[in-house]
Formats: C-alpha cells, sequence, structure tokens
C-alpha cells in the first residue's frame, strides 16, 4: 500500500517535469526561430527573397560547397 503512494507521487511528480521540460523547450526553440529568421531577414536574404526563400537558397549553396571540397 505504501509502496503504491509512493509509485504514484513519483509519476505525478515526473509527469509535471516532462510537461515543464516541454514548455521551457517550446520557448526557447522558439525564441531561437524568432532570432534567426530576423537576422536572414536582415542581413542574407536578397531582393524580393522571403526568409524562407533565402534559408532553402542558403542549404543549397551549403549542400554546393560542400560536395565540392569532398570531390576535391
Amino acid at each position: 500500500m505504501a509502496q503504491s503512494k509512493f509509485v504514484k507521487a513519483n509519476e505525478e511528480i515526473a509527469k509535471k517535469v516532462v510537461d515543464t521540460f516541454e514548455k521551457i523547450e517550446e520557448a526557447v526553440v522558439g525564441g531561437y526561430t524568432k532570432v534567426e529568421d530576423a537576422f536572414v531577414d536582415r542581413y542574407l536574404t536578397r531582393d524580393g527573397e522571403t526568409v524562407e526563400d533565402a534559408k532553402a537558397r542558403l542549404k543549397q549553396e551549403q549542400e554546393q560547397r560542400e560536395s565540392s571540397e569532398s570531390s576535391q
């Protein structure tokens, strides 16, 4: 009986810890994404290019650089 109370209490604590971690994780990732988008928008976009287009272009350019480096 006593052990089941401890198990139940432990499960409740674990659930609260996991929920809190998920909230913190969402806030941190969301904040980082906002900063990243603002940086790309301000410094890396070309005229008339959206942030998403700029990210795709940058990713493609990076892949091209990596493939050309590995072929040398």
